[in-house]
């Protein structure tokens, strides 16, 4: 199954409902992207560390056997991997991670030079990389996380930021409508075991007329996404596509992803998902 379809390199936006691989530290290069292209619109690779902070955390990761790409340069590393996939039929992207916003901007301004998506990690939760103020830490400076976006989205690169659900103190919805508001193009949500918080950060949508913000985002379902089944619940929450992570390295649980996910763009699942999505948040 071939969600992009062959020929030329996609262009943004994508085709919606898509299908995302969803960046794996240490494994998501191009050639990994160039192994996912047949099954999905888009390919995230990283996370990629930018700043000293982060690389240090980074390689305090990798002492503890964690893979993490710690490359001399990571700007000229984003822009070798682009390059590798500029005839390949998926639309690239990059899972940033800094504690400090210009080198965000630096790698931004890369993606956008290669019409690739850059996408602010606010995701990863290791401890080492929260102590520094990357990922998960994020989410609890909604200012500082929409400071990052804002210098992304600034030099036209396409702007993912990848969020978590489940973090104590966090408004998921609050932190979607200031990630927006400062330019966002794309909520990349690891749904945890909480998968109707996409149908509280979509419920705005139901007249038709955004709102908020966050209404204008495509949100991007991730967790547990492995089939028909899965893949028609995040439809029924009102997701404008889902992303998968580890399955990406496995080419039959892709392929079965990518054929629900063809189904979903046909019309096929509407009344298969069991989600009843909540009134819209103040």
């Amino acid at each position: 199954m071939t969600a992009t379809g062959e020929g030329a390199p996609p262009s943004l936006p994508p085709p919606s409902p898509f299908l995302v691989a969803a960046s794996l530290s240490g494994a998501a290069d191009a050639d990994w992207a160039r192994a996912a292209a047949p099954h999905v619109d888009a390919a995230v690779l990283g996370g990629i560390a930018l700043d000293p902070a982060s690389r240090a955390a980074a390689r305090d990761l990798v002492a503890r056997d964690r893979s993490e790409f710690l490359p001399g340069d990571p700007l000229a590393w984003i822009d070798r991997q682009l390059g590798r996939l500029a005839e390949t039929p998926v639309i690239p992207g990059v899972n940033v991670r800094s504690a400090t916003v210009d080198p965000v901007r630096e790698a931004a301004a890369v993606c956008a030079e290669r019409d690739a998506v850059c996408e602010v990690n606010a995701h990863c939760r290791q401890p080492e990389l929260r102590a520094v103020g990357c990922g998960e830490s994020l989410l609890r400076d909604a200012g500082r996380l929409a400071d990052y976006v804002a210098a992304a989205a600034e030099t036209g690169a396409t702007t993912s930021v990848k969020v978590r659900a489940e973090v104590p103190g966090v408004d998921l919805v609050a932190v979607a409508d200031a990630v927006a508001a400062a330019g966002a193009d794309w909520l990349h949500v690891d749904a945890m075991d909480s998968e109707g918080v996409v149908g509280e950060l979509t419920a705005g949508r139901s007249t038709g007329e955004p709102e908020n913000p966050r209404d204008d985002l495509a949100v991007i379902a991730n967790n547990g996404v492995r089939g028909r089944e899965t893949v028609a619940e995040y439809a029924a929450y009102g997701a404008d596509a889902v992303s998968v992570g580890r399955p990406s390295e496995r080419p039959e649980a892709l392929s079965r992803v990518a054929d629900a996910v063809a189904a979903w763009r046909a019309g096929e699942l509407l009344g298969e998902g069991s989600a009843t999505p909540p009134e819209a948040p103040p």
